[in-house]
């Protein structure tokens, strides 16, 4: 097959929710002749966009699943990935990031940069992903592409400059001024198809001559063939694309251009600047590991002669079985060729091949390199690495964000019990960044994830494609009980029936211990408990460890030391002294005085300086000590503990009240004593639920 590498693209639209990254991608396949009629993303007449190929994603008008496709422009391969825009599903943009050799991003030409432009702009920059910028819905009111380049450089730190300037904004949005050519450009036709070419409106000159001069200075400090020929007046369009291309390809240059995909202007003209400026898979460094040589660094070739090389970098499970999607990086995969899985060592035969288009799929024979396919029916996870058989090489795997927040989820009956743990086992496989465990304590299944509309979205899912209801509540924080002085204990265990008894005394103290959970000392003397029943006394306070009388939470820092006992010849043995043990341990425990210990966690906040006053006020409603606080290029970072019971629905709290610009993290730090009011109601709620399970 004869196939030229330089003329095909990877690229993928990112950008912050409700930007129109889904209606972009909608307009790129109608121009390129992939679809043959356009549809909204949430679509009146009921179809929706291609790309949001799930039901939830057509309800909710968002993407929550990144989509792959391939077009053609003019004589160019264009592998397009449509990534969502919302935090929660962060994990989507950053595994569709790690195979992309480029990037458009969009955005709104009246928010201009916002906290989601900042996060992806941080990912772009993470995998040194080049990117052109869209300034889309200049058909809005108070639409102003410049303010939007403005913001690119002070906010985002980007060389950016105009490609185009728009004719008319707002609803007298009728085309764009192409700076290169000098051209004014008219979409006309049906849906914006035909690309009229004219002369520059008159009253647009001064402005069009300005910006090129700007332009075509900034392209020229990347060549110096440029630099010469435009002292001299005499630099050429194409001399200044090469120019462009050096410095976008270089990371130091981002070439900006606008339109409206909504009104199906602007298009065909950033269709263009994909192909000049954004580049082919052999323009991109890729690097392995050699797993047989330490880890060392391999360069990576995109040639079809060479071993093959492929990353698994999204798996989708559905209902025909396991859909890989995988970037080739070198080499090529051909139906019914052997590879060899170097995370697992497995070697698997390529059963079926297929080349996606958002949901819809068409069988191929070959892939090439640099291209993005998808394998059918493939055990493995997502981040494996494919190779020839023989070749023992890792791709360097992608960043996974830890899950910050956690619901309980249980099933309405039993028939719903075996679906959700289907649901459960599936999603875990699909998306690294969505968790879950039964907590041994409390016995509930718990979820986790990257935010509330993360976790809403798979229960969601569950009910829908799994037909399985779940009730979710907030999880069971794990408690601790502990003392706060001595308390001596001197027990006798007395039990007579038929035949031999049981006998034993176990007298002692026991007092708090700091930095361990239990320590048990035995300072018995003259033999007044045998030594044989020593560890059935440790074996008992263990037990009686395990279950705190006050909120029934496992008990922590206690020392118990004995020093005095009584057995009985005949009738002490293991088990008598285990039951005294824990009736001594009981005794000394009301005597100690017993606190309710509850999980502190570090939260570490990030967001601009202007909400910092907010972000205080969050952590004091929330019983939280600010440790902290450090301010950097307008960016806040505050420390603090926080007891993890009042961070439940914080993320949400968060969002709302810095406009969505603040993140957090947190984890685990230590154990705190809870305040006398809370402990209260904890041991309230306790002993209620324990009168109404005796009922």
């Amino acid at each position: 097959m004869d196939f030229d590498i330089s003329k095909m693209r990877n690229i993928g639209i990112s950008a912050h929710i409700d930007s129109g990254k889904t209606t972009l991608s909608e307009r790129i396949l109608f121009y390129c002749n992939k679809i043959h009629q356009i549809h909204e993303v949430r679509g009146k007449d009921g179809v929706g966009a291609v790309m949001d190929s799930m039901d939830l994603e057509r309800e909710r008008g968002i993407t929550i699943q990144s989509a792959a496709t391939q077009v053609k422009w003019k004589d160019y391969t264009i592998n397009l990935i449509d990534t969502p825009g919302h935090v929660d599903f962060t994990i989507e943009v950053e595994r569709a990031l790690r195979v992309l050799d480029g990037a458009i991003l969009v955005l709104c030409a009246v928010a201009g940069v916002q906290s989601q432009s900042i996060t992806v702009d941080r990912q772009l920059k993470r995998y040194h992903v080049p990117r052109i910028a869209f300034v889309n819905k200049c058909d809005r009111q108070g639409a102003n592409p410049l303010r939007v380049r403005m913001q690119l450089r002070e906010k985002l730190g980007l060389n950016a400059y105009m490609m185009e300037l728009p004719i008319g904004l707002e609803d007298k949005l009728e085309g764009v001024v192409d700076l290169l050519a000098m051209k004014a450009l008219y979409f006309e036709g049906n849906d914006g198809g035909e690309v009229r070419v004219a002369e520059i409106p008159q009253h647009m000159l001064e402005d069009a001559k300005k910006f090129r001069q700007e332009l075509v200075e900034a392209a020229a400090m990347f060549d110096d063939t440029l630099m010469e020929h435009v002292l001299e007046g005499s630099e050429t369009e194409e001399e200044i694309i090469v120019a462009i291309r050096k410095g976008t390809l270089a990371e130091q240059f981002v070439p900006v251009f606008c339109g409206s995909a909504h009104t199906n202007k602007g298009i065909q003209p950033l269709l263009d600047g994909v192909t000049r400026y954004l580049p082919d898979p052999t323009e991109v460094k890729n690097i392995a590991l050699d797993l047989d040589n330490n880890e060392a660094p391999i360069e990576l070739i995109c040639d079809g002669t060479k071993p093959t090389i492929a990353l698994a970098f999204k798996l989708d499970d559905g209902q025909y079985g396991q859909l890989t999607y995988v970037r080739i990086y070198q080499g090529k995969i051909t139906k019914g060729e052997e590879l060899y899985n170097t995370r697992s060592r497995k070697r698997f035969k390529v059963g079926r091949l297929v080349r996606m288009n958002a949901s819809a799929m068409e069988d191929i024979n070959e892939g090439v390199p640099g291209d993005i396919v998808a394998l059918f029916g493939i055990d493995c996870a997502s981040g494996d690495t494919f190779t020839s058989t023989g070749l023992n090489y890792s791709m360097a795997s992608m960043y996974v964000p830890t899950p910050v927040i956690s619901l309980a989820i249980t099933p309405k009956d039993k028939k719903d019990g075996m679906q959700m743990a289907k649901a459960l086992n599936r999603f875990t496989k699909e998306d690294p960044t969505f968790q879950t465990f039964v907590d041994p304590e409390s016995n509930q299944t718990i979820i986790k994830g990257m935010g509330e509309l993360h976790l809403e979205v798979y229960i969601e899912r569950m009910k829908r494609e799994y037909n399985c209801e779940v009730t979710a509540g907030q999880p069971q924080v794990a408690y601790r009980e502990s003392i706060t002085q001595r308390g001596d204990f001197n027990y006798t265990h007395k039990k007579q029936t038929g035949g031999a008894g049981q006998y034993g005394r176990v007298a002692g103290f026991m007092e708090p211990l700091a930095d361990k959970d239990y320590e048990f000392v035995d300072a018995i003397k003259g033999g007044s408990i045998p030594n044989e029943y020593i560890p059935s006394c440790d074996k008992g306070f263990r037990k009686a460890l395990e279950k705190g009388t006050l909120i029934g939470f496992p008990i922590v820092g206690v020392k118990v030391t004995i020093n005095d006992g009584q057995y009985h010849p005949v009738d002490s043995s293991d088990i008598a002294f285990q039951t005294a043990a824990i009736g001594a341990f009981r005794e000394g425990y009301e005597r100690a005085k017993p606190v309710i210990l509850e999980p502190i966690m570090k939260v570490s906040i990030e967001g601009p300086t202007e909400f910092q006053g907010n972000l205080f006020g969050l952590i004091n409603q929330r019983r939280g000590i600010i440790i902290d606080s450090t301010d950097e290029n307008n960016q806040s970072t505050v420390n603090a503990e926080v007891p993890l019971s009042e961070m439940f629905g914080f993320s949400t709290i968060l969002r709302s009240s810095t406009q969505g610009k603040a993140e957090f993290t947190m984890e685990f730090l230590k154990y705190g004593r809870v305040p006398n009011a809370v402990a209260e109601a904890l041991i309230k709620e306790y002993q209620e639920k324990r009168k109404a399970g005796e009922k």
